[in-house]
């Protein structure tokens, strides 16, 4: 895919831009692409990725309702929202446990289904107000940046240190089911 987008001319800050605005890649994709891929300056990867993972944020805060009604129209949009559904309220405790700092923290943690996508449809669940989370969201989203972009300045160490600190917890994971 990131051929064909080559392809097409595409500058590659918007490449970067687009990708961070994707569900489940956000910018735990966009800043190494940014930097390794397209060889930016880990400053402005980082910059381009948190306008990018940005993006869909409010649309999602204020129209999530409206747009999960018109998916479920369809049988498989129905499954994807039932499922999108399931999967972000197993988080709704933690976030109504820390408030607005549990939503930023979990936003924060570069792993999947963690991002600002899984935040906003968890805030919307939740009924937590628009401006309030849109910061708190922003928050994760630059604290999850600050990780991918320190872990990808590491190069190949960095790689293994987010392998093996996500082998650690998906076991942990797997141990509490």
């Amino acid at each position: 895919m990131l051929d064909q987008l080559l392809s097409l001319n595409i500058p590659p800050e918007l490449v970067v831009m687009l990708i961070s605005a994707l569900p489940i890649a956000e910018l735990r994709v966009a800043i190494p692409v940014g930097m390794h891929t397209f060889g930016m300056p880990w400053y402005w990867a980082f910059t381009i990725s948190i306008i990018g993972n940005m993006l869909p944020v409010p649309i999602l805060l204020l129209f999530f309702d409206s747009l999960a009604k018109l998916v479920s129209l369809v049988k498989p949009g129905k499954k994807l929202v039932d499922w999108v559904f399931e999967r972000t309220r197993k988080h709704e405790k933690t976030i109504q446990k820390y408030e607005w700092l549990g939503l930023a923290l979990f936003v924060g943690i570069p792993l999947p289904m963690t991002g600002a996508w899984t935040g906003s449809i968890l805030a919307f669940i939740m009924g937590l107000k628009f401006f309030p989370s849109l910061l708190s969201i922003f928050c994760g989203v630059l604290i999850a940046g600050a990780i991918v972009t320190a872990l990808s300045l590491l190069g190949w160490i960095g790689a293994i240190i987010a392998g093996v600190a996500l082998t650690i917890m998906l076991i942990l994971g797997w141990w509490r089911i």
